[in-house]
């Protein structure tokens, strides 16, 4: 009678091992591919070395990720969220601690002061896609689907903003505002070429779009967009 028993538990452990090695070997890939996508450009990187950089087969990255654009996705889905975990940003505390924020410039604020902490690895990779999609109809496909992505999400937070009762624009214009602040090429010109630090360039994005799209409560008094400090 024990006998279907441990064959049973074997299987389920090898089935645990199987999917942790090949967590680690996804793990591993997104890693090297990002080293190699911003090393030597999306276009002149192959599979195989990325592979081989990776410890992998190039059936393995196949299997996982379909071909080269499903692995530069993957990238940059990570470098928005900081992992790889099956979770939309809108599941994440981050997110929910913005949309449950009750006053919309202390939203902004917060929301500012996440672009802070994630541009400096999301961005530069969202400009590999959009370079690489000049050149490469896979990687033009992946920044469509990236920009796409963000302009519904800032669909949603114009929403929420507007929710809020102190909108001074339509929704429609908060959210295209929002998608042109949000973008890489702003933090690509503020940072990357000007030497601006992230502190300040999500100090300027918040500022900045709450004197473009919220009213002030009486009395109050929205500070310059040009009075940030460096």
């Amino acid at each position: 009678m024990s006998e279907p028993v441990k064959r049973h538990r074997s299987r389920r452990y090898d089935s645990s091992r199987r999917q942790q090695q090949a967590d680690q070997n996804r793990a591993a890939v997104l890693a090297a591919a990002r080293d190699r996508f911003l090393v030597d450009g999306y276009t002149a990187t192959t599979l195989a070395a990325v592979a081989g950089a990776a410890g992998v087969s190039v059936e393995t990255i196949y299997k996982a990720f379909a071909n080269k654009a499903g692995v530069l996705k993957a990238v940059v889905d990570v470098a928005i969220a900081g992992d790889d975990e099956p979770r939309q940003m809108a599941d994440r505390d981050v997110i929910g601690a913005i949309v449950n924020e009750p006053d919309p410039a202390r939203k902004l604020e917060r929301y500012g002061a996440h672009l802070a902490d994630t541009m400096p690895r999301s961005a530069p990779v969202q400009l590999l896609a959009r370079d690489a999609a000049a050149a490469d109809s896979g990687a033009a496909d992946v920044w469509a689907q990236i920009r796409g992505e963000i302009l519904h999400a800032m669909t949603l937070f114009a929403e929420n903003l507007g929710a809020t009762g102190r909108l001074r624009v339509s929704t429609d214009e908060a959210r295209d505002l929002l998608w042109t602040y949000h973008s890489p090429e702003l933090y690509e010109l503020l940072v990357l070429e000007r030497g601006w630090t992230p502190a300040r360039y999500g100090d300027f994005f918040a500022a900045a779009v709450t004197a473009a799209l919220i009213e002030p409560k009486p009395g109050s008094r929205l500070g310059r967009v040009t009075g940030i400090t460096p």
